[in-house]
């Protein structure tokens, strides 16, 4: 019975609310934990499951109690979500009378700012992206400096077709899909359309020689569409050459956010443009804004001390 009812949550989360094959792959494997741990404990129907149970397992997840290895603070509370999701949905079935996980909160994750790189970094990483001969380094500035102008996810930039993208004067932008296939449309700056259309017209070409065809945007050698490891590779080479450390996938948009809101930017705006569904996702963006107004104050006001 957990099996089925399991397999039929899985297939509501996957078409009804659009969650990507690996948030649904990620919620198969947190739920499988969660079946096991209930099989464990002789029930074999979400209908017989208490508070008690659930909030053992929550427990467990963090510890290693539940019989698994013990997880990381978000892989934990993901789980937790997972399972909350899974009861929400066993209730509007009508399979459970009541939710037993309504009162199991997810552990509270550590805020951890988003780093942010400065203007310079981004304009050394920039350079070096786009260094050397051939098709490649036209393909490597284009896509980074795409990145940096929209604030895409790399998944996104990646996941680009030839159409999502116009580059014609005073209409600039790009079609960006993003968690849940969720669509936004993202003004284009002049330095990214400038890298674009030299992609475009001079290396997407040569590279699309070496494949059977895709509307794909960014090609890799072989003429298929590149991924978001291969995205991540240039990344972190282009910050090496560069001197820039500590650079993740996300960096270029995390500097993004930054640098608009340093720049006087709404929230609500970049709340937008990052593809937020929440602005209280957006809002932990401030507190690296705040930072740097105690520091310029500090650094400048007569009477700071």
């Amino acid at each position: 019975m957990l099996e089925r009812q399991r397999d039929a949550y899985l297939a509501h989360v996957a078409v009804e609310r659009g969650l990507s094959p690996n948030t649904v792959a990620a919620y198969r494997r947190d739920l499988d934990r969660y079946a096991s741990f209930l099989a464990a404990r002789g029930l074999a129907d979400l209908k017989d499951v208490t508070r008690e149970d659930v909030a053992a397992f929550a427990q467990g997840v963090s510890t290693g109690d539940d019989g698994g290895r013990a997880l990381a603070p978000a892989s934990a509370s993901r789980t937790v979500v997972a399972v909350r999701g899974w009861h929400r949905f066993a209730v509007l079935e009508g399979w459970t009378l009541g939710d037993p996980s309504a009162q199991v909160k997810p552990r509270a994750i550590p805020k951890r700012l988003p780093k942010a790189i400065s203007t310079d970094e981004v304009d050394r990483i920039l350079a070096q992206a786009g260094a050397g001969d051939g098709p490649s380094p036209l393909r490597d500035r284009a896509l980074l400096e795409l990145v940096y102008a929209t604030g895409a996810r790399i998944s996104e930039a990646v996941g680009l077709d030839v159409d999502d993208v116009v580059l014609d004067a005073g209409e600039e932008t790009v079609l960006l899909r993003g968690k849940g296939r969720k669509e936004r449309i993202v003004p284009v700056g002049g330095y990214a359309v400038d890298a674009l259309d030299a992609y475009l017209v001079r290396a997407r070409a040569p590279l699309a020689q070496a494949g059977r065809g895709t509307p794909a945007l960014f090609l890799n050698t072989r003429g298929g569409r590149l991924s978001r490891q291969s995205a991540w590779a240039i990344l972190r080479a282009a910050a090496e050459r560069a001197g820039v450390e500590d650079v993740s996938p996300h960096t270029l948009r995390h500097s993004f956010a930054t640098h608009l809101l340093n720049g006087g930017a709404d929230v609500r705006v970049v709340q937008e443009l990052l593809g937020h569904a929440s602005v209280t996702t957006t809002q932990i963006y401030t507190l690296v804004t705040r930072d740097t107004l105690r520091e310029v104050y500090a650094a400048t006001h007569p009477r700071a001390r």
